[in-house]
């Protein structure tokens, strides 16, 4: 087995989305003792925004592209090697204003790729990295499991789906900015859905 972890935390350390996403690997290996595990921390070392320049690059020709333009594809073009590898992708998720953090963002955007990762077709796009399990660790300040506030989910679900990856486990840590009992209660809930995912 080969798990990719992303951790979308800004913080490098400390990040409850990382300590969640943590466990769950812990939990993989347990499973799977010889399981290798490559940490993409995108806090430590942050990706490029999909800008003008990056979308100038993959739209030019390969034998037509400047070293800086073939440099900025082939980074993605790891990005994607590494996704296409893993038989399990854990990805921890901290709520920032209600969205998924830009580091995750950017890493979504280099990873969705026409004809790589996707295709369209008669019968509409199909995605082209499969038979995958995806673990997210999902943490809140606050509590949004099941609500409308929570837009990370049905944004997850949609991106994800769309790239092929359908066997999704959500696990929750919320109300971790409302004091210490909240935090405890959050945690433990955590544990519990890992419990379930991992029964």
């Amino acid at each position: 087995m080969k798990i990719l972890q992303i951790n979308a935390s800004a913080r490098r350390e400390g990040g409850h989305s990382t300590a969640v996403a943590n466990s769950i690997v812990a939990r993989l290996r347990a499973a799977h003792p010889a399981a290798s595990l490559l940490v993409r921390a995108l806090a430590s070392n942050p990706l490029p925004a999909q800008d003008e320049e990056a979308l100038s690059a993959l739209t030019t020709a390969a034998a037509d592209r400047s070293p800086e333009q073939a440099a900025r594809v082939a980074f993605d073009d790891a990005l994607i090697a590494e996704l296409q590898a893993a038989d399990v992708v854990v990805l921890g998720v901290p709520m920032y204003n209600f969205g998924v953090p830009v580091q995750l963002k950017n890493w979504i955007d280099a990873i969705a790729r026409a004809g790589v990762t996707f295709r369209y077709t008669e019968r509409g796009a199909q995605g082209l990295i499969a038979g995958k399990k995806v673990y997210l660790a999902l943490t809140r300040g606050g509590r949004h499991r099941g609500a409308d506030t929570d837009t990370q989910v049905p944004y997850l679900k949609t991106v994800l789906g769309f790239l092929g990856m359908t066997d999704l486990h959500f696990i929750y840590a919320e109300g971790l900015n409302m004091g210490p009992d909240a935090v405890k209660q959050g945690l433990a809930e955590a544990e519990a859905d890992l419990a379930a995912a991992f029964a």
